[in-house]
């Protein structure tokens, strides 16, 4: 069935006539949402679902490892690198899921993002300059964002323009519109902020593991070193003992390697992504102030 594009509310109570007319952009959350395609519960606006980050981090480590190991097993040169990731103790494993599940929460986060833009450029708010948001208009406007979008409550902008005009009737100065966005806007900033909680779990985990991985590492060398020291003049048993000695500290820096550089690539991501994110919120502070509290006249009696 074809959306509603009548006019939402009297052409009388919209100076210039009907500011909507022509207005055809449609923007459907439920069918745009990656994780709700994928059969998943969506997080609220920005923050990615936890659990399909996971599965989509368990698949793109094991793909990791089954690269390494099948191929590059024909590539005598890269058995430094396979070695590197599989043949020092367990926290490189580790490392690696942490770093691939991150990666997965900031892939599903940057699409979900991509979608909140769009709504920036949704015709929400007449242009015209003598457009006056009242009572009456904000009922029509609130009823527009009800027809372009299958739900405003999922959308940042739309949600905050949605809260302050549904408030109208019981708002006396164009004042205390102004403090319910800026309330919504200290509310989404926590919201987003809030979303980057796990991921930066993760930036600090990462190199806590490269850390034990050293502390696993020397004290395999030292162990290796006093067995070293105890062979004498066997060359045998002493040419055994170094190899684990060098052993040992392969591991301790190799897997602190391995956990900065993912450590990293990670914090390079998030910040980003934060500040693309803090543009969007600034953008939508921008079209409140313009278009909402400012196209604001209140009648006090």
């Amino acid at each position: 069935m074809p959306p509603d594009t009548s006019t939402p509310a009297s052409r009388e109570s919209l100076p210039g006539g009907n500011p909507f007319q022509g207005s055809m952009l449609m923007l459907d959350w439920s069918r745009t949402d990656l994780e709700r395609r994928l059969g998943f519960a969506a997080g609220r606006f920005t923050s990615p679902n936890k659990l399909l980050s996971l599965f989509a981090g368990l698949g793109l480590t094991v793909a990791f490892y089954a690269f390494l190991q099948i191929g590059l097993s024909g590539w005598p040169d890269a058995r430094w690198l396979i070695d590197m990731f599989t043949r020092r103790g367990p926290c490189p494993y580790l490392t690696m899921l942490f770093f691939f599940w991150a990666l997965a929460m900031m892939f599903f986060k940057w699409r979900k993002f991509e979608l909140q833009k769009r709504a920036l450029s949704l015709p929400v708010m007449p242009q015209q300059p003598d457009f006056e948001l009242t009572a009456a208009t904000a009922r029509a406007v609130r009823e527009r964002m009800s027809a372009i979008v299958d739900n405003p409550h999922h959308f940042i902008l739309l949600n905050r323009i949605d809260l302050a005009l549904a408030n109208l009737h019981n708002i006396g100065q164009a004042a205390d519109v102004a403090a319910i966005l800026k309330i919504q806007a200290e509310n989404d900033e926590a919201q987003i902020a809030s979303s980057y909680a796990l991921t930066q779990g993760f930036l600090w985990a990462i190199p806590v593991l490269g850390f034990i991985g050293t502390v696993q590492g020397l004290s395999q060398a030292i162990g290796a070193f006093a067995t070293t020291l105890a062979a004498g003049g066997d060359m045998v048993a002493l040419r055994g003992s170094l190899q684990n000695v060098t052993g040992g500290l392969s591991t301790a820096f190799e897997t602190t390697l391995v956990a900065l550089v993912c450590a990293l690539i990670l914090q390079l991501l998030v910040s980003w992504l934060q500040t693309q994110e803090s543009e969007f919120l600034d953008a939508c502070n921008d079209i409140c102030h313009k278009n909402v509290a400012g196209k604001l006249r209140l009648n006090v009696h």
